[in-house]
C-alpha cells in the first residue's frame, strides 16, 4: 500500500549567498527530485514571519519513493557543487513526514501562504491532544475566511516535535481576526496545551512550484 508523505527541508543560505542558492535548488536540486516517479509536487516557499531559516521547500511523494536506489543515488552521489552549495548553508534542516489526516478540499493552484505548526505531547496523551484536533480546532479554522486545508502529519525521519499540521491560508491578516483569537482560545485548547512539551509555528508565503519537467514557475528572486 503506498503511503503519501512529506518531505520538508528548511534552509537558510549565508549572507550574500542567495543567487547561488537559488539557481542551484531551482536548476539542480529541486527539478532532480520531481523527475523521479512517486514525487507529486514540488514547492518553494520564503518566511513571511521574519524568522529563520528564511526557506523552505516541500514535496508531496509516495513515501516508499525514498527508499529506491534511484533517490539514495540523488543524495550519495552529490554534483561538486551541491555539496559545496549544502556545505556553505547555515541550516539544512530535512525532516520526512507520514500523511495522517486531510481536511479541505485541494486548491487549483498553491496556496498563498502556509501555517507549518508542529507539536510533540507528553507520553500517554495524544489521544486526548487528535480529539482535540479532529473534533474542535479544525473545525474552527476552517470556518474562518480564507482557511482552506489542513493535512496534519507524523514525523517519520528528522529531528522537530512529532506532529505537523500544514495549514493552507489565503492571507495571515486572519490572524489578527477576533475570530481567531475565539477559535484558538478555547478551554480544551488551554487543557491540551498544557501536555505539549515541544512547539514551532512557521508562517510561509508562497516562492514558486515546479513544473512538470522541473521548470520553477513563479519565483522571484
Amino acid at each position: 500500500m503506498v503511503t503519501e508523505g512529506l518531505l520538508y527541508v528548511l534552509s537558510q543560505p549565508r549572507d550574500g549567498d542567495e543567487a547561488e542558492f537559488h539557481d542551484w535548488y531551482d536548476n539542480e536540486h529541486g527539478p532532480a527530485r520531481l523527475s523521479l516517479p512517486g514525487v507529486r509536487q514540488g514547492h518553494r516557499y520564503r518566511a513571511a514571519d521574519g524568522a529563520a531559516p528564511a526557506w523552505l521547500a516541500w514535496y508531496v511523494l509516495d513515501l516508499e519513493v525514498l527508499q529506491t536506489p534511484e533517490y539514495r543515488r540523488l543524495r550519495e552521489r552529490r554534483s561538486a557543487r551541491e555539496r559545496s552549495v549544502i556545505a556553505g548553508l547555515e541550516t539544512f534542516d530535512r525532516r520526512v513526514y507520514a500523511l495522517e489526516d486531510d481536511r479541505g478540499a485541494p486548491a487549483a493552484r498553491p496556496p498563498s501562504f502556509l501555517v507549518a505548526r508542529s507539536m510533540t505531547v507528553e507520553p500517554g496523551e495524544e489521544a486526548g491532544f487528535h480529539a482535540w484536533y479532529t473534533q474542535e480546532h479544525v473545525p474552527a479554522l476552517h470556518a474562518l475566511p480564507g482557511w482552506r486545508r489542513t493535512r496534519r502529519y507524523v514525523l517519520v525521519d528528522g529531528r522537530a516535535p512529532r506532529f505537523l499540521a500544514l495549514h493552507e491560508i489565503d492571507d495571515p491578516g486572519v490572524f489578527e481576526t477576533g475570530a481567531y483569537r475565539s477559535a484558538t482560545s478555547t478551554p480544551w485548547r488551554a487543557e491540551v496545551m498544557r501536555t505539549v512539551t515541544a512547539s514551532e509555528r512557521r508562517v510561509f508565503a508562497h516562492h514558486g512550484t515546479f513544473q512538470a519537467g522541473g521548470t520553477l514557475a513563479g519565483a522571484a528572486h
